[in-house]
């Protein structure tokens, strides 16, 4: 079993400077948290793996392929592999959680 508190890996994330910050590695699956400041360009590209975005905190819009939809607190959004998709038009700091399946292999530069 692996037991975290969001309070923590907000300020291990702080600490690190870093926009993602993967706390769960299991292989199958990763989870990571990702915060976007309100007016940031989302300038991720598309990955290799599927996943899926919780909006814990923030407003702003997704587009995923060619749709377009706002997004807020309670958010779930669903991303397929290598499906183009980005955050834009962020109005309120975004904090997501992004659970990857299987797990994301980290570049450093994340």
């Amino acid at each position: 079993m692996e037991l975290h508190s969001l309070a923590d890996i907000v300020a291990r994330q702080a600490e690190s400077g870093r926009d993602y910050e993967q706390f769960i590695n299991a292989g199958s699956l990763s989870l990571g948290r990702y915060v976007l400041a309100a007016g940031a360009i989302d300038e991720q590209t598309p990955h290799a793996e599927d996943e899926v975005y919780y909006v814990v905190s923030g407003r702003g819009m997704i587009r995923v392929a060619a749709e377009e939809q706002p997004v807020g607190p309670g958010s779930i959004i669903f991303v397929g592999a290598t499906i183009p998709h980005r955050f834009f038009d962020i109005t309120e700091d975004l904090s997501l959680l992004v659970f990857f399946a299987p797990q994301h292999q980290l570049d450093r530069t994340e």
